[in-house]
């Protein structure tokens, strides 16, 4: 995630005034999750496989044969697949119920989002459960806040980055989710709202990045919102 906390550093001073704005300034951000994503599920499916039935160990499969187009940045193949891979969309429509189709929504949902298609990856992203990896769960939960934030549901990215936050329970990833909330919450002049978000960052994650260090980036953010 360095590349999203650099981005934030850049940014500490400047307050999200548009939606439009705001998407702008973290599309680096969407690009850690796919790499931490391919990572930590590529991990994922190469423990789960050869314990599944044939149809889940299919999709599995699938799953892990389309990876390489997603870490080439070859999303729109991701999506409608070539050759013997069908496409991410196709996964998760033909072995519905599996593992694996969940997976693939999660991998649509962030193709789309590479491409701008906000819209598109809702869906997806909306159809993804949560499964026991806490870091995975968070990192979609993050995706699905940042699309919500492109399409204006404002409240809603909100909802959804503290969410993210507490299903991370980390303080390497819910500082950032509640902080991109706090950004938002700013936009909407809701400064006592992003306040507390910020100095929750702060009591709750004393070793995060955020806060150590002289001065500490989240004291930017708490003198903002008490502005």
């Amino acid at each position: 995630m360095s590349n999203k906390q650099n981005l934030q550093e850049n940014q500490a001073a400047e307050v999200i005034a548009t939606t439009g704005a705001w998407v702008e300034t973290n599309k680096k951000s969407i690009i850690s999750i796919v790499v931490a994503v391919v990572v930590i599920v590529g991990g994922y499916l190469g423990y789960t496989y050869g314990y599944q039935q044939p149809r889940e160990e299919k999709a599995q499969t699938l799953c892990t044969d389309g990876l390489r187009y997603v870490q080439n940045s070859d999303f729109e193949t991701a999506l409608n697949g070539e050759g013997t891979f069908p496409g991410y969309i196709k996964i998760a429509e033909d072995y519905s119920g599996t593992d694996g189709a969940n997976l693939a929504n999660l991998y649509a949902g962030i193709c789309f989002a590479q491409q701008n298609k906000y819209q598109e990856a809702l869906p997806y992203l909306e159809a993804y459960k949560p499964g026991n990896d806490q870091s995975v769960s968070a990192m979609a939960l993050f995706a699905l806040a940042q699309c919500y934030a492109a399409t204006n549901a404002l409240d809603k990215a909100v909802e959804t980055f503290i969410e993210a936050a507490e299903q991370a329970d980390n303080a390497a990833l819910s500082p950032m989710c509640l902080v991109e909330a706090g950004k938002l919450l700013e936009s909407q002049e809701k400064k006592a709202e992003a306040l507390k978000l910020y100095e929750q960052i702060k009591n709750d994650y004393p070793t995060s990045t955020m806060v150590v260090g002289s001065p500490a980036e989240i004291e930017k953010y708490i003198e903002r919102a008490k502005k």
